[in-house]
C-alpha cells in the first residue's frame, strides 16, 4: 500500500469524511510550510503574485493559520501581502490592469484530491472492511467521485452503497435521539455521540469547509468535465488490465 493508502487507513480511524480530512491536513501543512520556510522564497512569491495573493478563501485561511500560532504570527503575512499590495499599487499608478490567474494552493489541493480519491477507489477492496467498521463516513462529493471510478465492478459498487446507507441511517437515528432529548418530558441530556451526529450529518452532505467543497456548482461541473474525465478514463483503462 502506497503512502496515500496508509494515510487513508489512518484517516478511517476518525469520524467524518476521510478524504476531506486528508485534504484539510494537506492544505494546512502546505500553508504552515510556506509560513515557516518560504515567506521569502522567490518561487513561492511568484506563485502568490500570479493570483495577487491567492484566492479569497486561501488568503483568509493563511491569515487564520498564521495568527493562530505564535510561531508564525503576523510577520510572514505582512511580508507577503506588502509585496502583493505593492504590485497592485504599481499597476494602478501605471493605469494597468492585473490579470489574476488560478490560485496555486487551489490547484495543489485539487491535485491532491485526485490522488486521494484515485487511491481510495483503487484500494477499496482493502479498505472496505476498515471503512465499514469505522466511524468515518464519506461526504456526498467524495462518495460519488470514488463510485464513478469503480467502472463496472457492480459488486464493489453495491457493497460501498450498502455501507454508505448503513452509516447515514446510523447518523440519522442518533440525530433523532438528539432532537428527542430536547423534549420537555425527556429526563436525559444528549450524549456526545448524539451531538456529534449533527456535525457528521453536515459533513456527510457538504464535506469539510475546503475550497474544493465550496466552489460554485457551475465551476465544479466544468472542472470535472475538463480535467477529471480524462483522468477517470485513464484510471479505468489502467485498472481494467488487472
Amino acid at each position: 500500500m502506497d503512502i496515500i493508502g496508509v494515510y487513508l487507513k489512518e484517516a478511517l480511524g476518525r469520524a467524518g469524511c476521510p478524504v476531506c480530512y486528508l485534504l484539510d491536513k494537506y492544505e494546512k501543512s502546505s500553508i504552515e510550510t510556506i509560513l515557516y520556510e518560504h515567506v521569502n522564497d522567490p518561487f513561492v512569491r511568484e506563485k502568490f503574485a500570479e493570483s495577487l495573493g491567492l484566492c479569497p478563501y486561501h488568503a483568509w485561511r493563511i491569515k487564520e493559520i498564521a495568527y493562530s500560532n505564535p510561531l508564525y504570527g503576523g510577520l510572514g503575512i505582512a511580508v507577503i501581502y506588502e509585496h502583493m499590495l505593492s504590485l497592485y499599487l504599481r499597476s494602478l499608478q501605471k493605469g494597468e490592469k492585473i490579470e489574476e490567474k488560478e490560485c496555486y494552493l487551489c490547484k495543489a489541493v485539487e491535485e491532491k484530491e485526485h490522488d486521494v480519491v484515485e487511491t481510495f477507489a483503487e484500494r477499496l477492496n482493502e479498505l472496505l472492511e476498515d471503512y465499514k467498521n469505522s466511524e468515518a463516513v464519506l461526504c456526498k462529493r467524495h462518495y460519488e467521485l470514488i463510485n464513478s471510478l469503480l467502472g463496472e465492478d457492480t459488486s464493489l459498487i453495491e457493497s460501498l452503497r450498502e455501507i454508505q446507507v448503513e452509516k447515514l441511517e446510523s447518523i440519522r437515528k442518533k440525530m433523532r435521539k438528539f432532537i428527542g432529548k430536547f423534549d420537555y418530558r425527556s429526563k436525559e441530556a444528549p450524549s456526545k455521540e448524539e451531538a456529534l451526529a449533527v456535525l457528521l450529518a453536515i459533513e456527510s452532505l457538504k464535506g469539510l469547509p475546503l475550497r474544493v467543497n465550496l466552489v460554485k456548482r457551475e465551476k465544479t461541473r466544468h472542472f470535472w468535465r475538463d480535467f477529471s474525465w480524462p483522468w477517470r478514463l485513464e484510471f479505468q483503462r489502467k485498472n481494467s488490465k488487472r
